[in-house]
């Protein structure tokens, strides 16, 4: 009876393990499968070599904090969201898209944006939506915007910078200032936007010019009445010629 228990439990066990390796063999000998539905939690699409080159993802498996995509530290400070993060072929985060939308106590708060970074750095284009309401107020902002990107950043060595900066700025503002200060003047660190187009939580709807430190020089938009309006300012934002001009 012991040797018959024995030899059943042998054979379960067997034709289990045999079943899965079957299950597992059916997907790895062909190259195309096809599926009407499937659920997943997160996806990485990767080159031959392992290299990954896309991951589209839930928000619970966002990478970030401890991390490693195609051997580099992944972004620790960025929230988790769902969307696709997109990488270049030396394996360096180059742009993704990220959503998300929810109800507040007194309203709701949502936004899309969809970036492209410059090689190793962040994002010099970025078309993005916010969409919030605080009780009977609603703000909806949708925008393209290109931005200007330090020549010489690094996206570890910019996770670096940060991290120090992070610290001195609640020890030591002062100090905090002056390094930024010097950073930026490395071209290490910054940015600075550059180009708008769309419409402005102000409600205008136009097209937006900065200048190389962020400041707003000129703007040419049609206004929340639809009054079209072309505007240009000095660097300390006082408006130096208008059209149409002012009625005195």
């Amino acid at each position: 009876m012991n040797k018959e228990l024995i030899f059943l439990r042998t054979f379960a066990a067997s034709a289990a393990v045999a079943s899965s390796l079957l299950f597992f063999s059916s997907f790895k000998g062909s190259g195309y499968q096809q599926f009407e539905s499937i659920d997943v939690q997160r996806i990485n699409v990767v080159e031959a070599d392992g290299t990954t080159k896309m991951i589209i993802t839930n928000a619970g498996l966002f990478p970030t904090g401890n991390e490693k995509i195609n051997g580099r530290p992944t972004n620790t400070e960025r929230k988790k969201r769902a969307g696709m993060l997109f990488f270049n072929e030396d394996g360096i985060e180059a742009g993704g898209l990220i959503y998300d939308g929810s109800k507040r106590e007194n309203g709701h708060s949502a936004g899309l944006s969809l970036t492209f970074d410059q090689y190793d750095g962040d994002q010099v284009m970025q078309l993005l939506t916010t969409d919030t309401q605080r009780g009977e107020d609603r703000f909806v902002s949708s925008t393209l915007v290109f931005n200007d990107r330090p020549a010489k950043e690094s996206q570890e060595k910019t996770a670096e910078i940060m991290n120090e900066l992070r610290e001195l700025r609640k020890s030591d503002p002062e100090a905090f200032n002056a390094k930024y200060a010097e950073y930026q003047a490395q071209e290490l660190i910054g940015g600075s936007p550059r180009i708008m187009l769309g419409k402005s939580r102000s409600q205008n709807n136009g097209l937006f010019l900065f200048d190389d430190q962020g400041r707003p020089r000129a703007m040419f938009y049609l206004d929340k009445d639809n009054q079209p309006k072309l505007e240009a300012f000095d660097e300390a934002g006082n408006i130096t010629s208008s059209w149409p001009a002012s009625a005195n």
